[in-house]
């Protein structure tokens, strides 16, 4: 099986423009760039599939093409993906004409509420492995917050104690 040079460069510059779209923050650019990565995607099937000519079945038809036959699983699954690529194409269109219907803006902005959980996350008290009894302004561990639970908890391993 060779590999066809068109398909590959076809395909890679699908799925990078398909990242490049996916990436931006419009909501139609990136439900645009999951169709061109699918495109992609189902390109390198194709490709994989068997050399391009070749007949998906074995008898009379294929004796020309030699013993080769291309996977008629891979052809398959590639119209599926068709056929799945038109509904969500249909669905994409569908949600952009109702957006711009209804806004005219698709650009995602940065949500307040998820900003403010943001922002908590970079106070010393917020750290995860504090707890309630550490010291709020500097994020050092107290000696209340370690007398909680069992007294072999706190016990070294190797029974040497601490002092």
């Amino acid at each position: 099986m060779e590999a066809n040079l068109m398909f590959l460069l076809a395909s890679g510059a699908l799925m990078a423009a398909g990242v490049y779209l996916v990436l931006d923050r419009a909501m139609t650019k990136m439900l645009l760039g999951i169709l061109l990565i699918g495109n992609g995607v189902n390109l390198i099937i194709i490709q994989a599939g068997g050399d391009a000519g070749s007949p998906p079945i074995m008898g009379r038809d294929s004796q020309p093409h030699g013993e080769e036959i291309a996977d008629p699983l891979a052809q398959a699954m590639i119209l599926t993906a068709i056929v799945i690529s038109m509904a969500l194409t249909a669905f994409i269109l569908t949600l952009a004409y109702r957006q711009y219907r209804y806004r005219t803006d698709d650009v995602i902005e940065d949500d307040v509420d998820d900003v403010a959980v943001a922002s908590i996350a970079t106070r010393p008290s917020a750290a995860p492995d504090l707890d309630a009894s550490s010291d709020p302004t500097t994020g050092r561990d107290t000696k209340q917050g370690d007398t909680f639970g069992p007294r072999f908890f706190e016990e070294p391993v190797k029974g040497v104690k601490d002092e």
